[in-house]
């Protein structure tokens, strides 16, 4: 295979772009095992007491992801999220005005590989989400797995992540006031290994537990679908009925994650790697669907809604896929 190199002069500012997407897909594959091994390794130096201590910590707060998490507003507001904005380039866009004395859950589509576009929108201050939408906090939530990992489970919390339970979805969605928007990538993991460029295959057809997290606690749903969020890696070709997606599915149902075979390009070389493309992620932001507060739904109810939201977040990507390259013939598949 012929390696294509970058040019030995790249500008500056694309340097330190390239830096900051290295850093968040090192801290999204490599960092929860790396604080893990830290943890124990310091167990057996002359540090131990480090490990120690944040044992103790952790047991006074375990509980605190599920009660909110806590957000470090300077680090999700840090230079560094600005360049990997940049990088893609990726952009926040809204199509009408949330109030803030309202809950909303937030559905987003599709999960991609690393869900990159849901990151940078949701957890840091990038793309303007506070200017956007004035008095609404987002939370992003992620595989409670993540959440066992020492000292990385700070750092994740610090960004506004959240496990992906139930009981931590409704702390936020359950506070009096409004003004919280809880950010759910619906097709989860698995979606992860329908993630090929130019497929807009969305798992939704049968997930109905968003839905009815929203009509017991009154909160609006919003559908959110992020354009280019497919585009930027390749993966293994792995349609249903193969083997290795049979693996891959098996795996998934142990662990809790999904392992999708994906590469992209390199930090020096534009030829294989774990480096995503620089490709563009326009995620738009739909208008949001009323929910009344039903504490024990029907199941015709939450049928009708589920329904009503498919109807929306189709309309959505009809209405906004010739803006961002996409074939009008192409539509959404639920799967």
């Amino acid at each position: 295979m012929k390696v294509n190199f970058a040019p030995l002069v790249v500008p500056f500012n694309r340097r330190l772009q390239t830096a900051a997407v290295l850093q968040w897909v090192f801290s999204f594959l490599g960092l929860a095992p790396t604080c893990t091994f830290l943890f124990f390794y310091l167990l057996f130096t002359r540090f131990w007491l480090v490990s120690v201590l944040y044992a103790v910590w952790w047991y006074f707060d375990y509980n605190t992801p599920a009660r909110g998490g806590r957000r470090a507003p300077f680090l999700c507001g840090l230079k560094l999220w600005d360049h990997m904005r940049d990088y893609f380039p990726i952009k926040l866009v809204k199509t009408a005005d949330l109030d803030p004395r309202h809950n909303y859950i937030f559905g987003f589509h599709p999960h991609g590989v690393l869900v990159a576009g849901a990151f940078t929108n949701f957890c840091t201050y990038a793309t303007g989400f506070r200017q956007l939408f004035p008095g609404l906090t987002s939370y992003l939530l992620m595989l409670p797995l993540w959440f066992r990992a020492p000292f990385f489970r700070d750092y994740v919390m610090c960004a506004g992540l959240i496990p992906s339970d139930k009981e931590s979805a409704s702390y936020p969605l359950s506070r009096k006031g409004g003004g919280n928007a809880v950010v759910i990538a619906v097709g989860g993991a698995p979606e992860a290994l329908d993630a090929h460029p130019g497929t807009y295959n969305v798992m939704l057809a049968n997930k109905k537990g968003f839905i009815k997290m929203a009509m017991e606690h009154g909160a609006h749903l919003v559908p959110v679908f992020s354009f280019g969020e497919n585009e930027v890696f390749d993966q293994v070709e792995n349609p249903r009925g193969t083997w290795l997606r049979w693996m891959q599915e098996r795996l998934q149902s142990i662990m809790g994650i999904s392992l999708p075979l994906f590469h992209a390009r390199g930090i020096f070389q534009y030829s294989f790697g774990l480096i995503p493309y620089r490709k563009p992620i326009n995620t738009i932001v739909g208008r949001p669907i009323r929910v009344e507060r039903k504490e024990k739904p029907r199941a015709e109810e939450l049928d009708a809604l589920h329904q009503l939201y498919m109807d929306e977040l189709s309309s959505l990507f009809e209405e906004h896929k010739g803006n961002y390259g996409v074939d009008k013939d192409t539509h959404l598949i639920f799967v």
